[in-house]
């Protein structure tokens, strides 16, 4: 795919959560399953490349056989070499990755959803491919922290991803209290997220410990058809959760915004 001496590294963008269903009986999904989530020349690219590194080896697999629904696969998937790279790959494993690309392969660094090197392990990969001299290609595709913050109504000019909060009910308050006050004086949206089974237990730290003035927002399923954004100040989260009115996000992955009023 390209006259390099080394190949490029394509950094894929994934779905950020088609149903089960869909993903393990592809041959069932509709032809446009993907085309108002991955652009038709990012898919093309994909089909056309035989080794990629993914978190996932199946769900890699999962989302390659959806992508080949519409764009013929270079080779049959049991032929593509697919590596994995998670939080359980050892920092010297990386340079075993960029081997084939050094070797003038192409190769397509796969996020388990939305986007590679965001919230994401492949970010080292990228760094060593720049090292390299690798080329890194970015392609578009859904990122739940850019539609969180559009969908959302807080400050789209400065905004800062924060991870994972603590699950220790102490330091999470704690967090969040620093947060809100960084917000709060800098004026900066503050992104973060949680495990889906503890969305619940979030949000309530959130209302307990905010001030009543600042703003919540909760994005739900982001790009599906189930999607919900939500926001409301901490005063008004707070009747809203005593009159049972939770938002529907139990076991589905969310970001949470806030901003200190």
């Amino acid at each position: 795919m390209n006259s390099q001496a080394t190949g490029t590294l394509y950094l894929i963008p994934n779905h950020l959560g088609l149903s089960e269903v869909l993903a393990d009986a592809p041959t069932d999904a509709p032809p446009d399953a993907l085309a108002h989530i991955i652009p038709d020349e990012v898919r093309r690219i994909t089909s056309q490349l035989d080794y990629f590194v993914a978190e996932n080896a199946k769900t890699a697999r999962a989302f390659l056989k959806l992508v080949g629904i519409q764009h013929p696969l270079a080779r049959p998937l049991q032929e593509m070499t697919i590596s994995e790279l998670n939080v359980n790959t050892p920092a010297q494993a990386l340079a075993g990755l960029l081997a084939p690309l050094l070797a003038g392969r192409d190769a397509g660094l796969v996020s388990e959803a939305g986007v590679p090197a965001v919230a994401d392990p492949g970010a080292d990969l990228v760094r060593l491919a720049h090292q390299h001299g690798i080329r890194v290609r970015p392609l578009v595709g859904p990122s739940s922290i850019l539609l969180a913050v559009m969908g959302s109504g807080l400050n789209g000019q400065s905004f800062a991803f924060n991870g994972y909060l603590p699950t220790d009910a102490a330091l999470r308050a704690k967090r969040i209290k620093e947060l809100e006050n960084r917000s709060r004086a800098e004026k900066q949206t503050q992104l973060f997220i949680e495990t889906p089974y503890r969305n619940a237990a979030m949000l309530e730290a959130l209302v307990a410990q905010c001030q009543p003035s600042t703003l919540i927002c909760v994005a739900t399923d982001l790009s599906l058809s189930t999607e919900s954004i939500q926001t409301s100040n901490a005063g008004q989260w707070k009747k809203r959760l005593a009159a049972g009115q939770a938002p529907d996000f139990h076991k589905k992955p969310t970001v949470f915004l806030l901003l200190g009023q």
